[in-house]
């Protein structure tokens, strides 16, 4: 079928994706005990790149393994060795699909019982309610800490390269580490990376900087952007315009637009400040408002699961689509609308009093079906959501476990 979903495009990096659809990050959960790509990861994204998306981009990798959002997560610094990597790439790159790293800093969205590094701009905590408990009060950053993150990003960038894959995204959305320093909310300080819009958003451009210094330039370099973080007080749509604004002379290849964090999780459809996202494409209003003041490429992610939304988004000055909840439930989607245009996609829904439980209930189901097609097998049919958080907790527990013994003496030390 011909359609705006359906044709090329060509990044500024001259790399070209043969459509639209893009395979949005996830988290899996899936690493081995070193934190390396797993043979069920790489069939995963096999499966994903014979599905028919343009373009992959990776879950979390981390650039430091003693800050990691979960355990099971993957990690590449200096001195780890690539030949996982290696593989991971050229498993997503079958079928003539261009693969992105996500690369990523948790800062203070860290679980109390994972133990490393917990950092942020201030020594403000997450606020869960009755679940705060469950992170620590983060350090706020020394100058010597912040310049450690900027070098961490370049050097993983950089063996993202070596490995083979087209590009990193740098994510500075939904909470994480860059995020923190964006909002006012998190970021209280009174030097130079804090205060001012200009100031909050160093860290990111120093980011940008220090990989655009490492890396070729054919090699992608895009940017995962909160449009908004959904909490009153918090980076807002003004915000994340001056931001692409700050960053337009980096020539980036594209920036994802998306929303919310750990205390607003936008990104499953709830904000905190009772604004109401649109049921589907949640951010396609805050983007199109951000894509006209924008000189490069936009890629929107949220919420998307019918073909004719795809192209509602792809009208609107937007130029790619993010989808992941609905590419965890049928890997193969893009390849059925080209039969079936009508199809819509699956996305799990948990209406639970307790939002917290309720957003965790909602990501188990969706690391359940990723590791079943990490094993080789189908998705599920309407998974049950206590039982895919009873299970998620296991095994979380397991991985936390196993993490720490892995890594006691540096989590120590």
């Amino acid at each position: 079928m011909s359609t705006q979903a359906f044709t090329p495009l060509t990044l500024r990096s001259d790399i070209s994706v043969k459509n639209r659809l893009v395979k949005a990050a996830m988290e899996e959960n899936m690493a081995t005990a070193n934190q390396l790509p797993s043979t069920e990861l790489m069939r995963l994204y096999q499966t994903w790149a014979h599905g028919g998306v343009g373009m992959i981009i990776t879950g979390n990798v981390m650039i430091d393994h003693l800050a990691m959002t979960g355990p099971g997560g993957v990690a590449l610094e200096a001195d780890t060795d690539l030949t996982a990597f290696k593989s991971w790439a050229q498993s997503a790159k079958l079928n003539d699909t261009k693969v992105v790293m996500q690369i990523n800093h948790p800062g203070r969205q860290v679980f109390k019982n994972m133990g490393g590094k917990v950092l942020s701009p201030s020594n403000v905590a997450l606020n869960m309610g009755k679940h705060s408990h469950m992170f620590p009060t983060p350090t706020p950053m020394s100058e010597a800490d912040i310049e450690d993150v900027i070098t961490r990003f370049a050097v993983t960038a950089q063996k993202a390269q070596e490995a083979g894959f087209d590009g990193v995204e740098i994510h500075a959305a939904h909470g994480y580490l860059l995020s923190q320093f964006l909002s006012p909310l998190t970021n209280q300080r009174n030097d130079q990376w804090g205060g001012s819009i200009e100031n909050r958003a160093r860290l990111l451009v120093s980011v940008v900087e220090a990989i655009k210094a490492n890396v070729d330039r054919h090699f992608i370099l895009s940017v995962k952007l909160n449009s908004a973080d959904f909490q009153r007080g918090g980076f807002d749509v003004d915000d994340a315009k001056q931001v692409i604004a700050m960053l337009a002379p980096y020539e980036l290849d594209f920036v994802e637009l998306s929303g919310g964090s750990y205390e607003a999780p936008a990104m499953q459809g709830k904000s905190a400040d009772d604004r109401t996202l649109a049921r589907e494409a949640y951010f396609l209003s805050f983007a199109k408002e951000i894509a006209e003041a924008a000189t490069m490429l936009i890629m929107v992610t949220g919420g998307v699961k019918r073909l004719p939304v795809v192209e509602e988004v792809l009208s609107n000055n937007v130029d790619l689509v993010g989808m992941a909840t609905a590419l965890a439930m049928t890997p193969d989607l893009p390849n059925q609308w080209q039969q079936n245009p009508d199809l819509v996609g699956d996305l799990p829904v948990v209406n639970w009093k307790d939002k917290t439980l309720s957003g965790l209930a909602t990501m188990s189901m969706v690391k359940r079906q990723l590791k079943r097609v990490g094993d080789g097998k189908k998705p599920v049919k309407s998974p049950s959501a206590i039982c895919s958080l009873i299970k998620d907790q296991i095994n979380k527990a397991k991985l936390t476990k196993r993490y720490r013994k892995q890594y006691n003496s540096d989590l120590n030390s």
